[in-house]
């Protein structure tokens, strides 16, 4: 319950932030951000920006290779909020840690879906990804352009927050995962929690697949070794 009340309380007060404490929005600047994404003209962006940009898009998909997975067990499903997530980051998937319940255990048959979030080559094309992206802000980014932006902008602002909270919050999510793959390592998870983005990368290159139909696996197991 009380993870359930923090993760409402963040949800709501990041709004509340967002709203009346965040610097305003330049409405007409942010449409021709968006307009230079989507139409590839991204010369005219900020390599910060436009890095900022899709590092939302990497840890949306990050928790995706972790959250499709809890989905199946839980008592509403991941998808509505990840198709949320696209349009609202973080904020759309914040409901959704808040709604789940604790959940170790993972039933039923992978679909072909499923199989590629499960496998590491998912985890590879995520970091491959990343690297070009970071390395493309840190070297031909103005960073001093960036840090005005995130003052005075309230959509590089919320955007550039959004990218901490995802960081912030993996850990949330982190422990039953690993419980599903039958990682009981504590050293494991604080050194995939404590590292922010590269720590979850190199968690989803390496961590073993989900073994399907493994509750009632586990159920027969612990039958047999009580007979």
């Amino acid at each position: 319950m009380n993870r359930k009340i923090a993760l409402w309380s963040l949800w709501a007060g990041f709004i509340a932030y967002i709203l009346f404490l965040s610097p305003p929005l330049h409405l007409e600047e942010t449409l021709t951000l968006l307009k230079n994404i989507f139409t590839l003209n991204w010369l005219a962006i900020n390599p910060v920006i436009l890095s900022i940009f899709a590092l939302v898009g990497i840890l949306l998909l990050i928790y995706s290779g972790v959250l499709f997975f809890d989905g199946r067990m839980q008592w509403i499903p991941f998808w509505p909020f990840a198709l949320a997530g696209v349009g609202a980051g973080i904020l759309g998937l914040l409901p959704y840690l808040a709604f789940r319940e604790p959940n170790q255990e993972f039933a039923g048959r992978k679909d072909s879906f499923l199989n590629f979030l499960d496998s590491r080559l998912f985890g590879i094309i995520l970091a491959l990804s990343t690297l070009p992206i970071l390395g493309y802000a840190l070297i031909f980014g103005n960073w001093t352009d960036f840090w005005e932006q995130f003052q005075s902008d309230r959509f590089i602002h919320g955007m550039s927050l959004a990218v901490c909270l995802f960081c912030l919050l993996f850990p949330t999510i982190l422990g039953d995962d690993m419980a599903r793959r039958r990682l009981d390592n504590p050293l494991l998870f604080w050194s995939v929690a404590l590292v922010p983005l590269f720590g979850p990368l190199a968690y989803l290159c390496l961590r073993p697949s989900i073994l399907e139909n493994n509750i009632a696996q586990h159920r027969q197991n612990t039958l047999v070794r009580n007979s």
